[in-house]
């Protein structure tokens, strides 16, 4: 953290700031997840706040919170910045380009093999968990890939492999209203990692390795393929399963998308000035916390849980 007119603000910030040369700047970044009174008291004090994800442990903690921004008409958003992230956005790319054809599901993951670092993301008293640390950023995500689409049901599993104390990984399959499924995974666990963006449509399949440029979409060409050649396995020859013809399909690049990860901090600093709108709508943050909880009580439960059907 650093001071700017005996202020705290965090470090993108302040740069962003000193760039705008804005000397009388009222925001407070808070990290203590644990703490939801310490965001109404900053606001309550004349401070705009920007809260850490999780922004807190529950849905009743938030609602408080926001009617405490509502009461003193201080600006309060969350920190939710990989929504800038690249790889999302290229699928949001891939998506709004068609040529996958009508998507059906879509896998999103991240993958690690170190456990949990051995600090709070191993207490579950101040945020920890995968749930909570890197799933809040996944769902947030996977919840924006169909705006305004009723997200139906919830199923997931946790996993407890390098500790008892919290979740170190989880799988959540999210039913949306328009049939679609799409997958969010945390492992840290995992000694070979799989895509992290995985997109399947009737017309093709766009895959993403990592959070670089790796990856492509393999699409069909239209052409009929005839009497299909099977493959030999070793329970004998199968058609289903054996693999296009060249002249049938094309592997193209993927549309990526370039973006700045600065531009939540560039729209904070709009929103204090009165030039714009919050582009993390607190109606979308409670909608992730209580996604949250869903996985939690499916998880608890064994059983799919009716979200917004």
């Amino acid at each position: 953290m650093h001071i700017l007119r005996g202020v705290n603000i965090s470090v993108h910030l302040l740069q962003y700031a000193e760039k705008r040369y804005i000397s009388n700047i009222m925001c407070r970044k808070i990290s203590e997840v644990t703490f939801p009174h310490h965001n109404m008291r900053y606001m309550e004090a004349g401070k705009n706040a920007v809260s850490e994800k999780p922004v807190t442990l529950c849905s009743a903690d938030l609602a408080e919170m926001r009617a405490a921004a509502e009461k003193t008409g201080k600006f309060f958003t969350v920190h939710q910045n990989r929504r800038w992230d690249e790889d999302f956005l290229t699928v949001k790319n891939i998506m709004a380009e068609g040529k996958l054809g009508e998507i059906f599901r879509i896998e999103s993951r991240v993958h690690g093999s170190r456990g949990i670092p051995g600090d709070w993301r191993q207490e579950k008293e101040h945020g920890g968990g995968m749930v909570l640390d890197w799933g809040v950023h996944l769902l947030d995500q996977a919840l924006l890939l169909y705006p305004g689409v009723k997200l139906n049901t919830v199923y997931a599993t946790l996993t407890n492999v390098t500790n008892q104390l919290v979740d170190d990984g989880f799988s959540a399959d999210l039913g949306f209203e328009n049939g679609v499924h799409v997958l969010v995974e945390v492992g840290t666990s995992n000694f070979v990692s799989l895509p992290r963006w995985y997109v399947l449509g009737a017309d093709g399949t766009a895959v993403i390795q990592d959070f670089g440029r790796d990856g492509k979409m393999v699409c069909a060409t239209g052409i009929n393929e005839g009497d299909v050649v099977p493959v030999i396995t070793a329970a004998g020859l199968t058609k289903t399963m054996a693999p296009r013809r060249e002249d049938t399909i094309r592997t193209e690049d993927l549309p990526w998308a370039d973006s700045d990860i600065r531009d939540f901090y560039r729209n904070v600093m709009a929103v204090i000035e009165g030039k714009a709108e919050s582009r993390i709508k607190l109606d979308e943050v409670a909608r992730v916390m209580r996604l949250m909880e869903a996985i939690f009580e499916s998880a608890e439960k064994e059983q799919v849980i009716k979200f917004e059907a």
